[in-house]
């Protein structure tokens, strides 16, 4: 296994298979199978996709401590703009074919529903995070900021299951589904964070300084 995701190719594999969902919605477009409402389907199809690249990516990390694979590790960040590339997807259908590039209507609809304002925040939160994608810009940021800038994906991947609960309204089933597989992901963040060995200690720390001054006072 490891030498399978340490292969030069294996990137260039995972590459083609995450553009694989827009070739079918191209290939959609020009057979005719985007049903009766081919914007709607648009716009449901990319979410969806952005949805499941969310969740892909926020597995990386379980997965590689769980399988005991490290070099996982190398397919977050691309995962992670795939997500993007189907948010920007998504957008650009909401805005060219729903809304006909009418910025004053889609600024409306920003205000005005919930849905389409919980789902423009959680896609411009991703802006910066896919700007900073590069190495490049990890030197610039240093680790520490720029790990805490990235963790504006949580806040994204919540964002998104809440604007499609929001969308759907009656047959919320999907929408749940993706949100236990969200709380899931971030739930076992949490836990890691809560059982951190190194945070233990920096809170025993601070409760001792606490008790100390107590004492002289």
């Amino acid at each position: 296994m490891n030498s399978i995701l340490t292969s030069k190719w294996i990137k260039v594999a995972v590459f083609l298979a995450c553009l694989i969902p827009a070739g079918i919605l191209i290939s959609d477009v020009f057979t005719g199978g985007l049903g009766s409402n081919p914007t709607q389907f648009l716009e449901h199809a990319t979410g969806d996709w952005v949805l499941r690249f969310l969740a892909i990516t926020l597995s990386i990390s379980p997965l590689r401590k769980v399988l005991r694979q490290p070099q996982l590790i190398r397919f977050r960040r691309m995962l992670g703009l795939f997500a993007f590339f189907y948010a920007f997807c998504h957008f650009c259908i909401y805005l060219g074919f729903d809304r006909v590039l009418d910025f004053g209507s889609v600024w409306a609809d920003v205000v005005k529903r919930k849905y389409v304002t919980v789902g423009f925040t959680g896609f411009v939160l991703m802006i910066p995070l896919a700007i900073t994608s590069t190495a490049g810009w990890i030197r610039r940021l240093g680790g520490k900021r720029w790990q805490l800038l990235h963790r504006l994906i949580y806040v994204s991947a919540v964002a998104g299951v809440i604007h499609f609960y929001w969308l759907v309204k009656s047959d919320v089933h999907v929408p749940v589904e993706y949100a236990a597989v969200m709380a899931l992901l971030l739930g076992w963040r949490l836990y890691g964070w809560y059982t951190n060995p190194r945070r233990r200690t920096a809170v025993a720390s601070l409760n001792r300084k606490e008790t100390t001054t107590a004492a002289v006072e």
